[in-house]
Order: structure tokens, then C-alpha cells, then sequence
């Protein structure tokens, strides 16, 4: 990839959904597809597309937090001599890549009647034209047009289509592998017509690649194609992966890569260790694409992105020099991410300047679903994590080795589990150290709580008489902590006053006498804003607890839904709504997830919608965002997914009764430019704002709430004001403190 493109990549006039307030912390260890331009690779991984300069050492990436408009990258193609790409997705879109812009493309041609999965299978360019395999059969594109042309759709009768599973254009045809055979057509009037196509070779094949020469391959064979005659590579394969074809070379990757001439004799076969998806040749050097670590070459250095192994991230815990340990696991049922994660990974840690992944881990000596990971108060070297299976369930502790930066077990505390129960859910500590750990499946059936013994190292069982096999992970507040219980419309808060002393304690259980929403199922999270109340999200709503610590000790606690106007219409916030978290930020306003609804941005009384992200407005990777943190010290808001992490910088840090350090921006504001709102940012808590021009005359006043304030650049009149140098006198609530700034304004 040119710097040409790249720098057109990053103000790309086509994208619409990223801004430079997002970024990503996507895995690009799997790649899937790679190219190489003038000492440059390109690779293309699930989450984006990243490139390595050979000689520098330089990596770039281009995901949804920068440029593109999708995830689940399932095929990738370009040109290094029109210098356009092409991406395809999960879902069947496209992005196309171009010098000018990255353009989406969602009207892919699908067949009548196809119900199939959608995804594009491969993409191959040659000039301006790409064929784009599916399920149903293939479409041509034309790259310069960003349209695509003639569409053959595979159809077997009775309503089955077969799927073209890689195709490319060498000469004048375009030959597709599918499993019943190499097939091709001219690109003629009669290429839609499936029965017009002729079947070269009969067979089951998968991978096709031209350039200097066409081949093609099934799972243990790849052929060299000319004129009706199919010449077989020297090498009896176990299970090809990918084949590649240069005007030099043939690369075929299998658990070795093994490179030919284009005349097929055999020149080399290398093994890089680990398993790979696809290899190429680049400046007389081997570099594969592996589904682990990224690009490797030859010397068993890897290249890639920082990011952590998998894409899988459930819960996140946020820690002082930028250190963050992310859990990946999953639960079933309709309370938090609804499948099983295959894959098992464990957790995520970043030590604030590289991801480390565990090799316990990798292994899989055990049963592994960890539902969260914290640092050890008492050591910041070791971890416990919550490990929520049926068989090898409980809570363990690792220790972080620096010198090999991996983590090894230190203990398993199964906390007198048997099998299927006590299984260990999340991890919540206090200012006094201790630790404790919430446990669904008791062995009576109800809840309970771990408590840590430092002298004993190991967990006190505090049980609940009250049945509710399910349980969330507990947070820290006033004392007590506050545990959401998910299968029955019910929550828990423990005040256990003494954590070495288990007779003293007291529990108190809401349900929907107290204001639990009639049809909820359960409750799954809880938040606690600047002025102590408990915002509680259920299946079927959001409740709020005004002074919680106190309301909850009362005879009769109660708690509200909050009632919006809705075109003169009072309504309940979030009715019905499956609100999977909730989060408060520096200037006490609400970040508020709801299952497939994406993530609202509240007002601090959740009155006004300040701003609502979705997958379709904005990078996030899905509509379920299982968690968000935000770093108050920075305002950096985390929405963790099952399809990867994204990051949102937002305007307000921690705010206080004084002024931080205040900044306007964009300053000056150049209409031509910039048509949005000026943000003021830095501000207290509850800030006075008076906006005057250069001889004094007040254009705009206003109070502002939360840290930061938007002005619109009207005056009282609600007129455009003019250009001109417009000084913001403002003063917090008191008066006790005072800030000034300047606004350039250009129309």
C-alpha cells in the first residue's frame, strides 16, 4: 500500500461511522488473505485490514475504528497496480478501497429464493475487474464503476445452489472451484447462465489462484491447468490451506509452505511452527499468515498490530498505568451473551504496553469460561480469575512471570464444588483488600458469596437462604455489595460489615414489591452516580434507587423507573429493554447498554439522550456491548463485545466543583469547514456560561451540567452570530472559581 493511500485511507470521504475519537483494540493474529506491493504487505485478519513495511518495520491498521464499515472480514483482494482493494464481509457488504475514498457496498446481487449464509467465500482482482464468490454462485465487479456487472448463480435445481468457494478471471474466462468440480465460462452474453458453463474437471476443490499460471487444488492435491490438462504439484499434501500464484512463483500452504516454480518444479518447503492460512513470497523470503500471531517469517518473527489473541471479550477491569485485564467467557440463557465461546481463551492482560496471553491458556490443561479477572489487591503480580464451567468450575489465581511474560497457576480453589455446581462468577474487591467472589449454583441451590482468607488462602462461603441458581458479578459500594441476580426478578445486596466476622452480617433481597419491574425475568447490572443512587438494569428495564445505601436499610426500599416525554407522551426509559450495563462517567452521565440496541449516552437524571451508538452510526463491532469502563482520569469510554474492544474518547474526564484544564475545539470554527457545534470541555460540574462578543454584548448564556457544554454558535435570537473573536467568561456554581477562552468564528 502506497503512503498515498494510506493517507487518503485515513481522511477517506466516502467513511461516515469512525472519527479520531475512536480507536480499536481488535485481534489481528488470524490472517486470512495476503498481498504484497513494492516491500509492503498487506494483511487482511477478521478485524481490518494491517500492513507491514519490510524494510522499515512500520505496521498500520485499518479497521472500523479508522476507515472501514464492517467487521468479520471473511475475504480480501488487491492491486498493486491500480492500487484498489476489495474486502468482503461476514454478512455479504463490501469495502471498496480506493485512492480517493472507501465506499460501501451493501446490494450485492443474491439469488431469488437463496436463504443461505451470505458471506463472501474470496475475492480476486485482475485490473479493474474482481469476481466475488458466495454461497449461491458469483458476481463480477467493476472497482473503477464500484458496480457490479454479470452475476451466474449456481443453481441445482429444486431450489439448491452450489457455492462458488474461490474463483479468479485468467484470460478471457473466469474459473470457479466448487465441490463438484473446476468449472468455467467465458465472460460472454450467456455467463449468468448456469447451464451455459462448462465443468473442466470433475472433483471436490476449494482453492484457485492465477497469475502466471492457473491452479487449483482440493484438500490434498494442488494441479497446474492448461488448456483441459491438469499437472500435479510433486508433493502429497495432508490438508491445503491456500494457494498463491505470482508471476514467479507458486506458493501452496499446508501444515508446511512449500513454494514451486510455474514450470511446478518444487524449490523449497519451510515450516514456520504453527499452523498457517495463507503464505506468499516477498523479496526472496517466506512470510506466512498465520491464525495465531499474525505475519511470520522465515526467522520465526512475527508482525502485527497490538492487540490481545482473540476478538472475544466479555468483561473489562481497568487499572493505574493503563493496565486492563479483559475476560472472555460466556453464559447461556438470555442474560448476557447468549452462546458458549468454542474457543475457550481465558483472559486478556495488557501490562499498559503489550497484550500478554497466558500459554495455561493455550494449552487447555482444563475446563475454561472465565466470566472476570482482577488483580490481586494485596499483590499487583497475580490474578484471580472466575472460572464459570461445570467441571474444574471455581475461582484460580496466576502469577505474572515478567522475565518469560506469561502467567502460571499458583492455586485452584474449588470452593467444595461438585460437579455442575458452585460455579464462580465474578470478582469484586474493597479499599480494605479483601476479596470476594460471587457463585452461582450453590450446592443447596441458592446464591452465595466467597469471601478471601489471607491466613487460610482460601475462600469462606457466605450462602443466601433464597433460591436463585444465578448470579452476577457483585460490585463494591457503601460497604455492601450489590449482586443482580438473573433467573429470578429478584436483587441482592450483602452487607457484610466485617469481612472476618460472617455473624454480623445482614442481607436484603428486592423484588417486585420494591419496584422491579413486574415482567423482568432477572436483574443483570448495576451503577452507582455521584449523588449514591443505584441505577439497576434488568431483562425488562431500568430501575433507580435514590440514596441507595440508606433507601436499602429502610422498611420498605424503594425504586423507580424514569419517565420521559416522548412527543407529549410520558414513557418509561428503556421498557421492556434488556439493559446488560450500565456505567457513570466523570460528569455523572449514564452509558447505558442495551441488548441490541446498541449504547445510549444519558443525561445525568437520564432525562436526554446526549448521544446513542450503534453498529450501524459508529465502530462499534455489534448492538450487545456486555461491558463499558470508562477511565475517568481521561474520559476514555471501553465497550467490550463478543466481536472485539473498541474505545470512545468523550469529552468528559473527572469533573469536580473547579475548573480542569479547559479547551474549546474546533477553534477557530471555519464554516466552509466544520458545520457541528463548538465543544467547551474541562468545566465543572455545574458551570455558568456567558459568550460575548469583542465590544462586550452578551450573545449567548447558559448553564452547563457534567464537564463540558456545546454551543451552537447561535445568539439569544437563535441567529447565526458573525464572524469575529468571541470571549467565554464562565464561573462555577459558587462563584469560588473562574476560567476564561477564546472562539475564532469564520462564516
Amino acid at each position: 500500500m502506497s503512503l498515498g493511500i494510506l493517507a487518503s485511507l485515513q481522511v477517506a470521504k466516502a467513511q461516515v461511522i469512525s472519527s479520531k475519537k475512536w480507536a480499536d483494540l481488535f485481534s489481528y493474529n488470524n490472517v486470512l488473505a495476503m498481498k504484497e506491493d513494492n516491500g509492503k504487505i498487506l494483511a487482511a485478519t477478521e478485524s481490518g485490514i494491517f500492513y507491514y513495511t519490510i524494510s522499515t518495520g512500520e505496521i498500520t491498521k485499518l479497521s472500523k475504528a479508522n476507515g472501514l464499515h464492517n467487521i468479520g472480514v471473511t475475504a480480501f483482494d488487491y492491486n498493486p497496480q491500480t492500487k484498489m482493494g476489495l474486502i468482503g464481509y461476514e454478512d455479504g457488504s463490501m469495502d471498496v478501497i480506493t485512492p480517493q475514498e472507501i465506499k460501501y457496498i451493501v446490494d450485492i446481487p443474491i439469488a431469488a429464493g437463496y436463504n443461505g449464509n451470505k458471506k463472501i467465500n474470496h475475492i480476486s482482482i485482475t485490473g479493474d475487474q474482481a469476481v466475488v464468490s458466495v454461497g449461491y454462485g458469483l458476481s463480477i465487479f467493476n472497482l473503477k464503476k464500484k458496480e457490479f456487472g454479470d452475476s451466474s448463480f449456481f443453481m441445482q435445481g429444486g431450489g439448491v445452489y452450489e457455492a462458488s468457494n474461490e474463483a479468479v478471471i485468467f484470460g478471457s474466462k473466469v474459473y470457479s472451484v466448487t465441490n463438484t468440480g473446476l468449472k468455467s465460462h467465458e465472460m460472454n452474453t450467456t455467463f449468468p447462465v448456469y447451464t451455459t458453463w462448462t465443468t473442466e474437471v470433475p472433483g471436490a476443490f476449494k482453492h484457485i489462484d492465477s497469475e502466471s499460471e492457473l491452479v487449483y487444488s482440493n484438500a490434498t492435491t494442488a494441479y497446474i491447468y492448461n488448456n483441459g490438462a491438469s499437472t500435479p504439484l510433486p508433493t502429497n499434501f495432508g490438508n491445503i490451506r491456500d494457494v498463491v500464484v505470482t508471476q514467479n512463483n507458486i506458493v501452496v500452504t499446508d501444515n508446511r509452505i512449500y513454494t514451486y516454480g510455474t514450470n511446478g518444479v518444487s524449490l523449497n518447503a519451510v515450516s514456520l511452527g504453527e499452523e498457517c492460512n495463507t503464505a506468499l513470497m516477498a523479496g526472496g523470503k517466506i512470510f506466512g499468515g498465520t491464525a495465531a500471531s499474525g505475519i511470520k517469517d522465515e526467522g520465526n518473527t512475527t508482525y502485527r498490530p497490538s492487540g490481545p489473541y482473540y476478538n472475544y471479550a466479555y468483561k473489562i477491569n481497568l487499572y493505574d498505568n493503563n493496565q486492563m485485564l479483559v475476560s472472555t467467557g460466556a453464559r447461556a440463557e438470555t442474560y448476557n451473551y447468549p452462546v458458549n465461546n468454542p474457543k475457550r481463551p481465558g483472559f486478556y492482560y495488557f501490562n499498559g504496553t503489550e497484550w500478554i496471553y497466558s500459554s495455561f491458556f493455550a494449552s487447555k490443561p482444563t475446563s475454561i469460561n472465565v466470566l472476570d479477572a482482577i488483580l490481586n489487591p494485596l499483590n499487583n503480580n497475580e490474578v484471580f480469575f472466575a472460572n464459570y464451567t461445570m467441571l474444574d468450575q471455581g475461582v484460580y489465581k496466576m502469577k505474572y512471570n515478567a522475565t518469560s511474560k506469561d502467567f502460571e497457576l499458583v492455586k485452584y480453589y474449588n470452593l467444595g464444588a461438585q460437579p455442575y455446581l458452585r460455579r464462580a462468577t465474578g470478582l469484586a474487591t474493597d479499599p480494605q483488600n479483601n476479596i470476594f467472589a460471587s457463585i452461582g449454583f450453590d450446592n443447596d441451590g441458592n446464591p452465595a458469596i466467597g469471601i478471601y482468607d489471607k491466613a487460610s488462602d482460601d475462600f469462606v462461603l457466605k450462602k443466601i437462604v433464597f433460591t436463585s441458581t444465578g448470579v452476577q458479578k457483585p460490585v463494591f459500594y457503601e460497604n455492601m455489595l450489590w449482586i443482580p441476580l438473573p433467573r429470578t426478578n429478584n436483587f441482592w445486596v450483602y452487607d457484610y460489615k466485617n469481612a472476618a466476622n460472617l455473624s454480623d452480617d445482614a442481607d436484603y433481597i428486592l423484588s417486585e414489591a420494591n419496584g422491579l419491574p413486574a415482567s423482568s425475568a432477572g436483574a443483570i447490572s448495576v451503577a452507582f452516580d455521584k449523588s449514591g443512587d443505584a441505577w439497576i438494569g434488568t431483562d425488562s428495564g431500568l430501575r433507580v434507587m435514590t440514596n441507595a445505601a440508606s433507601e436499602i436499610k429502610s422498611s420498605q426500599p424503594k425504586m423507580e423507573a424514569i419517565v420521559i416525554e416522548q412527543n407529549g407522551i410520558p414513557e418509561e426509559l428503556f421498557k421492556d429493554s434488556h439493559v446488560l450495563q450500565i456505567e457513570v462517567d466523570g460528569g455523572d452521565h449514564k452509558w447505558v447498554s442495551i441488548d441490541g440496541g446498541g449504547v445510549y449516552y444519558l443525561s445525568s437524571d437520564g432525562q436526554r439522550t446526549i448521544k446513542h451508538f450503534t453498529k450501524e452510526n459508529s465502530p462499534l463491532p455489534t448492538n450487545s456491548v456486555t461491558d463499558i469502563k470508562v477511565d475517568k482520569k481521561t474520559g476514555k469510554v471501553y465497550f467490550v463485545t463478543y466481536s472485539g474492544i473498541v474505545t470512545y474518547q468523550s469529552d468528559v474526564s473527572d469533573v469536580t466543583s473547579n475548573f480542569g484544564d479547559v479547551l474549546v475545539y474546533p477553534n477557530p470554527v471555519v464554516y466552509s469547514n466544520f458545520k457541528g457545534k463548538v465543544t467547551i470541555k474541562g468545566l465543572a460540574e455545574k458551570t455558568n456560561i456567558r459568550i460575548v462578543d469583542a465590544a462586550g454584548n452578551v450573545v449567548h448564556s447558559a448553564v452547563a451540567r457534567g464537564g463540558y457544554y456545546e454551543w451552537d454558535l447561535n445568539n439569544q435570537k437563535g441567529a447565526r452570530v458573525a464572524s469575529g473573536i468571541y470571549f467565554v467568561l464562565m464561573t462555577n456554581e459558587d462563584g469560588s472559581d473562574k476560567a476564561t477562552a477564546k472562539i475564532g468564528v469564520v462564516n
